[in-house]
């Protein structure tokens, strides 16, 4: 397969309406024109690491997708193991019949009904494929995420988890540890302060946590009872 091209910029280099040598703005391509396809995670890990908003890619991806526009790779969807004992969310469940969606990045130029279109097919694609049972997915609140994207393709909502320990470099913003690590090479606060950085451990709100059934066999093994959606994310 011949490597995609990763679309570098913000704006993705959409084909133009009219086709002509004019500078008229790029029209993005509509959702349905939009290919999802498995992928290997070295031909995401560039997308993912530039873009998504926590800078990595996990270390032990169990199945990723691509997201194409012609020749441009233009998405990423990542599914891994998630929590240690996340599988635990369905009652009898084994580690390798449960994933977490663990990341989803889209171009920003992309029609905002995309995200869904595309979770809509992967959803589809892993039904087919019988393997995994359910899904599980968190949104963040410390980054101002509420799950829109999982209550608009019928996901159920778990309530939000026990708040987790952030850091604060000492400009007020609350930073995932693992941001933290990968941009200073340590996120244990005390030495962080020692090297004169002024950070704190910051308290955030739990991650909202979400979970989808792909075989409706399952559905009586969760062990939450579904919740009413969350509208807004406490920052």
């Amino acid at each position: 397969m011949k490597a995609a091209r990763v679309v570098q910029s913000r704006m993705a280099r959409f084909p133009r309406a009219d086709g002509g040598a004019s500078p008229t703005p790029a029209l993005p391509p509509s959702p349905k024109t939009l290919v999802v396809r498995p992928v290997a995670p070295s031909v995401i890990r560039s997308l993912i690491v530039q873009h998504h908003y926590l800078h990595n890619m996990p270390a032990a991806a169990w199945r990723c997708f691509g997201i194409f526009a012609n020749a441009d790779l233009v998405g990423a969807v990542v599914f891994t193991a998630g929590a240690r004992q996340g599988y635990r969310a369905m009652i009898g469940a084994r580690p390798q019949q449960v994933a977490t969606l663990a990341r989803l990045w889209l171009e920003d130029a992309l029609p905002k009904n995309a995200e869904s279109r595309v979770i809509g097919v992967v959803l589809r694609l892993l039904r087919r494929d019988g393997g995994w049972k359910a899904l599980l997915s968190y949104a963040d609140p410390a980054a101002g995420h509420v799950g829109t994207i999982y209550q608009a393709t019928g996901w159920l909502y778990l309530g939000q988890g026990a708040p987790p320990s952030y850091v604060d470099l000492g400009d007020g913003r609350a930073l995932h540890p693992r941001t933290v690590y990968d941009r200073l090479g340590s996120n244990a606060v005390g030495h962080l302060r020692r090297t004169g950085i002024p950070a704190r451990r910051a308290v955030v709100s739990g991650k909202h946590r979400y979970a989808y059934v792909l075989d409706p066999a399952w559905r009586w093994r969760l062990r939450d009872r579904p919740q009413p959606y969350p509208r807004q994310s406490a920052p």
